[in-house]
């Protein structure tokens, strides 16, 4: 049965044009590059349009997989994370917070503050340039380890820290500025 086998065998069977196979990996990994998508996006319905390009990407390009460059799950988040990125430089990012991170319990003053703290860093970070802010989403909001990072975004782990360096000094800046 297909849902038993690994991602290098379902790969390798995808690559052959075994949809079946594709669809398999396409569902095991939706959710979180669709998560991914959001956290670069901010927007539920482009990220939603990001991962499935993503997939067709995936799909059409399955032949020139290299396990020997990255495993299935960083070469798929490498691809997410580049739709998205394209997606960000056709069209400028909102800042919302979507509403499935609110929690119901909290009190309503409470919540107000967490919700506007939240808003406001999300401005700032929708203000970063594109690879800045997806360093920082992926190294912080995804929990990533920076060798992952840095390989979803085709960089060395050192231009990785130089991105989130300037990331976090851009976030600062931002922030103080809305404080003065």
């Amino acid at each position: 049965m297909l849902n038993d086998e690994s991602d290098q065998d379902l790969m390798a069977r995808s690559a052959a044009g075994e949809r079946q196979a594709f669809d398999v990996l396409a569902g095991r990994y939706m959710l979180r590059l669709r998560r991914a998508a959001l956290r670069v996006l901010s927007d539920p319905a482009a990220a939603e349009d990001a991962a499935q390009d993503a997939l067709l990407r995936a799909w059409m390009r399955a032949s020139s997989y290299d396990a020997a460059q990255a495993g299935v799950s960083t070469w798929l988040h490498r691809i997410v994370v580049n739709a998205a990125i394209d997606r960000v430089r056709a069209t400028r990012p909102t800042t919302e917070v979507p509403e499935t991170l609110l929690d119901p319990a909290e009190a309503a003053d409470s919540l107000l503050v967490g919700l506007q703290r939240r808003q406001i860093l999300a401005e700032a970070i929708a203000s970063l340039p594109a690879r800045q802010r997806t360093a920082l989403t992926l190294t912080y909001e995804e929990g990533w380890s920076g060798q992952r990072a840095a390989s979803a975004l085709s960089v060395s782990t050192r231009a990785l820290e130089g991105l989130l360096h300037r990331g976090r000094k851009l976030v600062r800046a931002y922030l103080e500025a809305r404080e003065s």
